[in-house]
């Protein structure tokens, strides 16, 4: 079998002895060939390279971000997807939320996902002990796991302005993210709703806020905490719905102790919530903020998801009925 290791050699939790041991460990299951990534996409050039390679596994060590462009790397633009099988996807914890390796079952320590990655790229058979999952057509690009229009692509995109000031280090705490939310949240409270929700089925919904989609549970952690948006959405189901007709802050501090409870019952009049719909379209009257898996992709007028079943192989354990992979 063989496997690229994809190193963010930038992401929090990286480290040179920690990719060394990770190689090792590795080279006693796969042919490895090990790459480390120093620009903005170029995770994505190296999947891409890797995919028309032929190689079976591409394995992530860095943040959802890396896993993002990986993903987008091996199946390229959304509607005109290869019909040769893309390699599978395993992931190694290395950002600071690890939103999508936790989603999986994957633990965010680095030593305790290694050696379950290990015992699954051991497994024999001809059908490996791997689930295949759903993702979300952006349009644009992929989505593994997450989009948020409005003040969330706000707070992404104040989060990457501090990095990019000489902290990227130091990764995205639960405290800073809160210290940037905060401020970008009052600022929403204070302005008229732009956006307009469109579901199947329904009416569109005007005078909404802001909107999560999600391809999985939970929506984002705060260090060990999940916070919920749609906790009945799976990678094998369709896409979950989060968005708000008011910024009261009073009712919407109620509609976070929801959102952190042990066990979530989301519930508010002001809140749009919606589980396992095919797509979603929302639009605005002005350019919005926008995030795509905790990255910011700048100002959109006008956004389209699609819920796309068994649409990726990924090394990890299997839950209750879920598809496995073919390889």
């Amino acid at each position: 079998m063989r496997a690229v290791l994809i190193v963010n050699p930038n992401a929090t939790s990286t480290t040179a002895a920690g990719r060394d041991l990770l190689a090792h460990a590795l080279e006693s299951r796969v042919r490895l060939t090990v790459e480390h990534t120093n620009h903005p996409g170029h995770a994505t050039e190296i999947a891409a390279a890797a995919a028309a390679d032929g190689v079976d596994v591409v394995i992530v060590h860095g943040g959802d971000g890396t896993v993002n462009e990986v993903v987008n790397g091996l199946l390229g633009e959304p509607g005109r997807r290869s019909l040769t099988p893309a390699p599978a996807v395993a992931v190694v914890p290395g950002g600071s939320a690890n939103v999508f390796a936790r989603s999986l079952g994957i633990s965010p320590d680095p030593i305790e996902a290694t050696n379950l990655l290990v015992d699954l790229l051991g497994s024999r058979g001809p059908k490996r002990d791997w689930r295949r999952i759903g993702l979300m057509d952006c349009g644009e690009r992929w989505a593994v796991f997450t989009a948020g229009i409005g003040v969330d692509g706000e707070v992404v995109a104040a989060v990457e302005s501090h990095r990019n000031r000489g902290r990227k280090h130091k990764g995205v705490t639960a405290s800073r993210y809160i210290r940037v939310a905060v401020p970008a949240v009052l600022r929403s409270a204070r302005r008229e709703p732009r956006l307009t929700l469109q579901l199947p089925d329904r009416d569109p919904v005007t005078g909404v806020h802001f909107v999560f989609v999600s391809n999985s549970s939970p929506w984002t952690y705060a260090n060990t905490r999940p916070i919920w948006t749609n906790p009945d959405t799976r990678f094998e189901t369709g896409l979950g719905v989060f968005a708000t007709t008011s910024m009261s802050i009073w009712r919407n501090l109620g509609l976070v102790r929801q959102m952190v409870a042990k066990r979530p019952k989301l519930s508010a009049k002001h809140l749009i919530r919606c589980d396992d719909v095919d797509w979603v379209q929302v639009t605005s009257d002005t350019p919005v903020a926008t995030q795509i898996d905790g990255d910011y992709i700048g100002e959109r007028e006008s956004l389209t998801f699609r819920s796309v079943p068994d649409a990726l192989d990924v090394v990890a354990p299997l839950p209750n009925n879920a598809p496995t992979c073919n390889n």
